[in-house]
């Protein structure tokens, strides 16, 4: 897929960024937002914006901050991957689209920022697609430790929580991503141009400190953005996701198996549906992206003009 299947590359001053994204579709289509995860980039979606578009649907696909083109405004402001920053960013760009609600889709950072965005806003959010299900960081029990078959797949995030790490990561960024992809979607065959047509987007130069930021916030072993304490003080709480929703697990998911997710069905309490896909790792838009696009119609349907 090429970078014009996602629609043409625009910026817009949201919030604390200047955030690059595509759009795709009629402008006064039902909007969807399809948010990205680490370490990927807007193309995990170049085959689900087609699908949408063609359905009527408005698309917006952000670059999130630290990825790609997207840009801070302003050098000073700390370079936090909190997952309460990236929901905020998520809500300035509905605000500086002029979108009210949207359909919000994501997978890994990206599900983090809609789910949050969800359970906060629920007035900006007519529908919720979540790969692994309730994707809110419980941070207060972040030492908590959890089962070792889940635990030795986390290997990355204590790497990261060294100097070590980040220097690895600054250093060998493409092939410690490419290295993920293979371990996180053992079944997903990518070939070169695929990975190429991504791998770009971690040249941005506040990659490696967002990243590490954010494996290091979510254990408590890093200070958040103050401007993000009273969202954080609200994520604490665990906030329940009323908004209709739609979640899936990977079967393959190299990250996070089914059962890593199983007894969140609690944290939903809005109608919601579950479903395991066989044969998917963690990407699931560009490893099922028919599935992935079904789903979003599904949500937006009942609100289609």
């Amino acid at each position: 897929m090429t970078e014009a299947m996602l629609g043409p590359l625009r910026r817009v001053h949201a919030g604390v960024l200047d955030i690059a994204f595509h759009e795709s579709g009629p402008e006064d289509g039902p909007p969807a937002v399809l948010l990205h995860g680490f370490p990927y980039d807007v193309h995990a979606y170049a085959e689900v914006v087609p699908i949408l578009a063609d359905a009527g649907c408005r698309v917006v696909v952000p670059y999130l901050r630290g990825f790609g083109p997207t840009q801070f405004v302003d050098a000073a402001t700390p370079r936090s991957g909190e997952q309460a920053a990236l929901a905020a960013d998520l809500r300035a760009l509905l605000d500086a689209l002029a979108i009210p609600q949207a359909v919000l889709a994501g997978y890994d950072w990206g599900g983090t920022a809609a789910c949050v965005a969800a359970a906060l806003w629920p007035e900006r959010c007519t529908g919720l697609v979540s790969f692994n299900s309730y994707k809110v960081q419980a941070i207060a029990h972040a030492d908590e430790p959890a089962p070792p078959e889940n635990e030795f797949r986390y290997w990355y995030q204590w790497y990261f929580h060294t100097e070590r790490g980040r220097a690895g990561l600054a250093q060998n960024r493409r092939d410690l991503c490419r290295l993920l992809w293979r371990l996180w979607s053992p079944t997903w065959a990518f070939d070169d141009a695929t990975w190429e047509r991504t791998a770009p987007a971690f040249d941005n130069p506040d990659f490696v400190d967002i990243v590490i930021h954010s494996y290091r916030h979510r254990y408590g072993k890093a200070a958040g953005d103050p401007a993000y304490a009273d969202l954080q003080a609200a994520l604490d709480q665990m906030p329940e996701i009323r908004v209709p929703s739609i979640t899936f697990d990977g079967a393959d998911d190299g990250v996070m198996s089914p059962a890593g997710t199983a007894d969140q069905g609690h944290h939903f309490t809005g109608p919601r549906t579950h479903r395991t896909l066989p044969g998917v790792g963690h990407n699931m838009p560009q490893e099922a992206p028919r599935v992935f696009a079904d789903a979003v119609l599904e949500l937006i349907s009942p609100h289609r003009r």
